[in-house]
């Protein structure tokens, strides 16, 4: 018996009345036990026939393999459902409520999709000619022109492509204006507690100090705080709006101000844009630089680790500062300016953020996102975020704590703590049992400012019924909880792993198959 590289080796039951042991092939239902692939398949054969190549001269240039390549060799069944098994194994929006809170996991929009794959935006290349891809161009260009106008700043940077690279975009841009000021040693970045964790590690990485805002009791930054910490030495501040608890910084404008007059920045994390589009414009509030996540507001796939998007809009103090390149409108078409057409317009900015402009298909999909809803629909899905969220708070606050549940209405997101379950139980005990209600877990443990911390996110794109069917499992959970129900200790239990040792996954993670370590567990 082999045991794989997850760590897992099923057992075979007792045999019965005197016959022969039965064998356990830790198949459930439908779903059936995925081996490895190089379990599956011999690294020293091949899943297809073919014809030896004729001898001829290399036009490699010694740059010839010379060792196997290691890899299995699997026929085309055998390939096609190793990894259709595995994608049954994975939970995804299409499957249900996706509750994790901060990450906005919602719907996309299936036009989105057939406008991403039309000939043109589908295949189109970074080094295509400018004058060959004017219309993709074009798209890029209203997309920002929508971005700017929706948020009341001045310029956008479409290139970054996620929301932690956005971040050190506007960093970025803000370290570069306070150099071209002469006031490159204002090193301190100010973040609350209740912004995003990304915030404060890239400050970090852009070379700044962090130093933390507390938080007031009903989750929001304690703006008198952060004033008296202002000064010479203070770049800016990171701030999250609507926040991490869920809640919206009320103070925003007057914080604004305050940094402004003390000579720093505002960098707001606008992660949670879908709760406020179309109703707040954070240009309004004094914001300086801003991320959108295009996933979270605008409904394109979540990255993932894959492609993603996270334009930068800029106030009129940055636009300077931004990087390139950028899509211009002339009176001949669209062109990207970049280093070499920059000229004098543009002599400040800080540089490139990658090498080429941005990922086409999110900026089809989003653009297609907005003209589709228009100015009503994009005020509606703000809306219905913050209906549903207040929806799940209000059904559950009165089985699991909601430390902020006098705080106001929430926005996007519900929080929940730990606090009132039976001794020994906690977080982790109603997340991995979620998973036997056919859910998966919401966001555990963040953000820092609660203990136990449960973050829902339901999104504007779930019905009242699915709601009411995530509530249902999540209040039955917490009251098993709440009774010291052992079972939920060892959950889940219908899934295809039992509960790991997640920390050891975390800290020595086998990454990489080795036919030695295959051999040494038979």
């Amino acid at each position: 018996m082999t045991i794989n590289q997850s760590g897992w080796k099923p057992s075979a039951p007792e045999a019965k009345d005197g016959g022969a042991p039965a064998t356990f092939t830790g198949n459930k239902a439908l779903m059936l036990e995925e081996a490895l692939i190089f379990e599956i398949g011999s690294t020293d054969t091949t899943g297809v026939d073919i014809v030896p190549a004729p001898k001829a001269a290399s036009r490699l240039g010694g740059l010839t393999r010379d060792a196997a390549i290691g890899l299995p060799g699997l026929s085309e069944p055998e390939t096609v459902r190793h990894y259709t098994r595995l994608s049954r194994q994975n939970y995804a929006i299409d499957l249900g409520l996706f509750p994790l809170g901060s990450c906005t996991m919602k719907h996309n929009p299936r036009l989105n999709e057939k406008m991403a794959r039309l000939p043109g935006f589908s295949d189109v290349h970074p080094l295509a000619p400018v004058d060959t891809v004017q219309g993709a161009l074009e798209v890029i260009h209203q997309l920002a022109h929508w971005l700017v106008t929706l948020t009341g700043m001045t310029s956008v940077a479409m290139s970054p492509k996620a929301g932690a690279h956005g971040e050190l975009c506007g960093i970025l841009a803000i370290k570069a204006a306070l150099e071209k000021r002469g006031e490159g040693h204002r090193k301190v970045i100010l973040v609350p507690e209740s912004a995003h964790g990304t915030n404060p590690a890239t400050a970090a990485f852009a070379g700044f100090k962090v130093e933390d805002i507390p938080a007031t009791a009903d989750g929001r930054v304690d703006s008198e705080a952060l004033k008296a910490r202002l000064g010479p030495d203070v770049a800016g501040v990171m701030i999250t709006n609507p926040n991490t608890c869920g809640l919206f910084e009320r103070d925003l404008k007057d914080i604004s101000d305050a940094v402004h007059a003390a000579g720093g920045y505002v960098y707001c994390d606008g992660a949670n844009f879908n709760a406020i589009v179309g109703r707040v414009r954070p240009g309004d509030l004094g914001v300086d630089a801003m991320h959108i996540n295009l996933h979270k507001t605008f409904s394109t796939p979540h990255g993932g680790g894959g492609p993603g998007s996270g334009p930068v809009v800029f106030s009129e103090a940055l636009t300077p500062f931004a990087p390139l390149p950028f899509v211009e409108k002339t009176g001949e078409g669209f062109r990207l300016v970049e280093e070499e057409t920059a000229d004098e317009h543009h002599a400040d900015s800080f540089g490139r953020m990658v090498a080429f402009h941005g990922q086409m298909g999110m900026f089809t999909r989003a653009l297609t996102y907005i003209l589709s809803h228009g100015a009503d629909g994009l005020r509606q899905v703000a809306e219905d975020a913050v209906l549903n969220a207040n929806y799940v708070l209000r059904s559950l606050e009165n089985t699991l704590d909601a430390p902020f549940a006098n705080s106001g209405p929430c926005m996007h997101e519900a929080i929940f703590s730990d606090e009132g379950l039976a001794d020994g139980f906690s977080t982790i005990d109603i997340a991995k049992a979620l998973i036997d209600e056919g859910f998966h877990p919401m966001t555990m443990y963040f953000p820092l400012v609660v203990h136990g911390a449960m973050l829902v996110e339901p999104t504007e794109t779930e019905s009242k019924a699915a709601l009411d069917q995530f509530i249902g499992a999540l209040r039955s959970v917490a009251e098993r909880a709440k009774a010291g129900d052992a079972s939920l200790k060892t959950a889940p239990h219908s899934a295809p792993r039992a509960r790991l040792d997640e920390t050891q996954a975390a800290r020595k993670p086998v990454l990489v198959w080795k036919e030695t370590l295959a051999k040494a567990a038979e």
